[in-house]
């Protein structure tokens, strides 16, 4: 196993909370069916060493403890209140727990902010209270916390042991479901269990930066509804994920979509897989399925990392070979290609109709002989072109399906995997259809630490979290953010006339911003009369031109007949703006008309957009993919949280399935890509240095061979009073 490096800068609070020496369990009751009872069980059948303090004005004893009758008559200190108690007593009982010293309160009792009026009402009563005596709140509405390193267990939950995942679910039954998982598998533990309820005080990146320092924790692992504040969760995870994984399965979408979306950007934004690319983009390993959170969790825990995504399949059945293919494939992994040194190794052992290419079919060498697995999969270890091995098929049931003599080789081929494992850093996960039954060989190697699994998705999942884990840390010196450019006066200027204005920037101011800070825009004029007319047709000569209408009444200008397009000479251009003015007069008789945007045609290439959401949750998120009118139909985009870094832009460019058409299909030439990183990084400067930019969208930007143009570009101003007040620095 490879050992946990690096630290956090500051220690978190939680520790205090979550790790108490004395427990006030408040509604303490000797009720079976009550959570004070459950609560009282949990901490003395686990043995917690701390001090216990029942509270219940009409008892003496609970369970063999003495009672108090209230928090203030505690004779100690506990650093900890389990409130078990209905909602509406909540909030006086923290101003007691706060007078009594205590630093946090767990609260169990739903009925506050997730119910809407009185309940939100109720809430901010509480709150109030714990921010006058400086108590922490872990809840409401939560269902409960568990430290097993510690003896706590104020879910009284059964059969679970300590171990090195430590876990924060917005769902309880999702936390039974996992506990119930790691009691089947055998071997995984847990460090810290909470459920954070509505998180009306401590948030998702508050339990993620205690489970970063926490000694007991190896993999940190959350089942996520809603972030409160995902900006805060997205710092907090870089920091995290340089240290130790972490697992992350999202349901749903962020907290907001955009239901009023002004902008191509804004209807993409506050999607999953705009939480999806965010997340990924801290380190955060995210997993699709429920069934995959466990498997991925203990696989990061054991395994922590991979070199890369370049797999070698050991596998004793060809269909399930083929089948490990397709998923490794499915997940962006590679077959690695197995040098001639490796295959002659190979062939050594191997029946001459064995398959020395990778995947690696023993074709019924080792049914007699299962150690052999063992072997071949150290000399595929040893190959500087592997970084993961993959040993999949019937290991452990030889002796099940063939003879009983072959378990003592099936045990002697298990210590052999256990001391390669030990040997090298490269990941060992094993599949084997035996797993369900759990035979000697199999839980040899499971005690030993190496990941079994009974699935090949969930396996070629694993791997895939490891290869990404691998790469984000080999790269993680690369992931320095760009700073923001320095606001302009001038444009500061323009973003507050146009708020006064009740209007978002016009093209060619939205154009001129971009220009000032280095975008490449090409050259255009504004044309409000005919004087001015015949002064941009000088300047421009016989060029193909493009002429828009301008106004902040037409956004959708195709729509109202505000283009022409391959405009060509004085004459063509008078008829064409009198064409424009008189369409978007017909289409919107009220409309202010600025007047007629006239540019030359872009050359020939590849339509990208480039756009930018002020998410409420995540806050300012970069968006990249393919252009023109089809971006919203076929949504082959890319996000990232302003600022990025050169690494974050570069594998926006890489990630979209279109990349193939960037890179020359049929004939046509591949597209600058360095000039496409190079525009989203001054694009994410542009918006962290304007907070007054809302939402941008550069609709479509034309690639090719020779750099970019910005054909088309649009910025939302952020109308709230309030704006002039936000930092530049976002």
């Amino acid at each position: 196993m490879n050992p946990i490096e690096g630290h956090l800068p500051t220690r978190s609070p939680l520790h205090d909370i979550l790790a108490p020496t004395g427990i006030a369990v408040i509604g303490a009751s000797a009720d079976p069916t009550k959570r004070g009872y459950k609560a009282m069980v949990g901490l003395i059948k686990d043995g917690y060493r701390g001090d216990i303090y029942p509270v219940n004005p009409k008892a003496d004893m609970i369970l063999g403890v003495k009672a108090w009758p209230s928090v203030t008559a505690i004779p100690g200190n506990p650093q900890l209140a389990l409130i078990c108690t209905p909602a509406a007593t909540v909030p006086g009982l923290i101003a007691e727990c706060g007078r009594r010293g205590i630093k946090g309160a767990v609260i169990l009792a739903s009925g506050f902010a997730e119910i809407g009026g009185e309940g939100a009402a109720l809430e901010r009563e509480m709150m109030a209270k714990a921010e006058a005596h400086g108590v922490r709140i872990i809840g409401p509405n939560t269902s409960g916390v568990f430290n097993l390193h510690h003896h706590i267990n104020l879910l009284a939950l059964d059969n679970v042991k300590p171990g090195d995942v430590g876990i924060i679910s917005q769902s309880g039954n999702m936390l039974l479901s996992l506990a119930l998982e790691a009691q089947h598998n055998g071997q995984v533990g847990f460090s810290t269990y909470v459920g954070p309820g509505n998180q009306s005080d401590i948030g998702f990146n508050d339990y993620l930066r205690y489970l970063g320092e926490d000694e007991h924790t190896r993999v940190a692992t959350l089942y996520v509804e809603g972030f409160r504040d995902g900006r805060k969760f997205l710092e907090v995870a870089r920091e995290v994920t340089a240290m130790k994984p972490v697992v992350v399965y999202k349901s749903g979408s962020t907290e907001q979509g955009q239901k009023a979306a002004s902008s191509h950007t804004g209807a993409l934004a506050g999607s999953y897989a705009m939480t999806v690319d965010l997340l990924r983009q801290s380190g955060v390993s995210v997993v699709q399925y429920s069934d995959e959170i466990l498997p991925v969790a203990e696989g990061l825990g054991l395994l922590q990392k991979s070199r890369g995504k370049r797999v070698a399949v050991i596998s004793d059945g060809g269909g399930q070979a083929t089948i490990a293919s397709d998923r490794l494939a499915e997940a962006g992994l590679e077959l690695a290609e197995l040098s001639e040194a490796t295959r002659a190794k190979l062939r050594e052992v191997l029946f001459p109709q064995a398959s020395t290419v990778n995947p690696v079919d023993v074709a019924g060498s080792t049914d007699a002989n299962p150690s052999l697995l063992a072997t071949c999969m150290e000399i595929v270890a040893a190959d500087d072109n592997v970084d993961s091995v993959f040993l999949v098929g019937m290991f452990g049931g030889y002796s099940i399906r063939f003879a009983e003599s072959l378990l003592g080789d099936e045990m002697r081929g298990a210590e052999a995997m256990v001391d390669l494992s030990n040997a090298t850093e490269k990941p060992l996960v094993i599949y084997s259809l035996y797993t369900p039954i759990k035979p000697p060989a199999l839980r040899r190697l499971h005690e030993a630490g190496l990941p079994v699994y009974a699935s090949i998705e969930q396996s070629v999942r694993v791997l895939a979290a490891l290869g990404e884990r691998g790469q984000y840390l080999a790269q993680i010196h690369a992931h320095a953010r760009e700073t923001p450019v320095d606001a302009r006066p001038e444009l500061t200027a323009m973003f507050r006339q146009a708020r006064a204005e009740g209007r978002d920037l016009f093209e060619y101011e939205a154009k001129q911003l971009l220009r000032d800070h280095g975008v490449e825009v090409p050259e255009e004029r504004v044309v409000r009369n005919e004087a001015e007319l015949a002064a941009a047709a000088a300047a421009l000569g016989e060029t193909p031109l493009a002429m828009k209408v301008v106004s902040k009444d037409i956004l959708h200008k195709s729509d109202a007949g505000g283009v022409r397009l391959n405009v060509v000479g004085e004459a063509a251009m008078h008829d064409a703006r009198n064409a424009i003015l008189d369409a978007c007069r017909a289409y919107d008789a009220k409309a202010e008309i600025e007047g007629v945007l006239v540019a030359p045609m872009a050359k020939k290439g590849v339509e990208v957009i480039v756009g930018v959401i002020r998410d409420p949750i995540f806050g300012p998120v970069l968006m990249f993919g393919l252009g023109g009118i089809f971006v919203e139909i076929l949504e082959d985009v890319a996000f990232r949280a302003i600022p990025l870094s050169r690494h974050d832009a570069r594998s926006m460019v890489e990630q979209i399935k279109a990349k193939r058409i960037l890179e020359g299909v049929r004939g046509e030439s591949a597209v600058d890509k360095e000039a496409l990183v190079e525009l989203l990084l001054k694009v994410s400067s542009i918006v962290a240095a304007y907070p007054d930019l809302k939402e941008l969208d550069l609709n479509p930007v034309i690639v090719n061979a020779d750099g970019y143009a910005v054909v088309d570009a649009r910025v939302i101003v952020d109308r709230d009073s309030d704006t002039t007040d936000k930092e530049a620095h976002t």
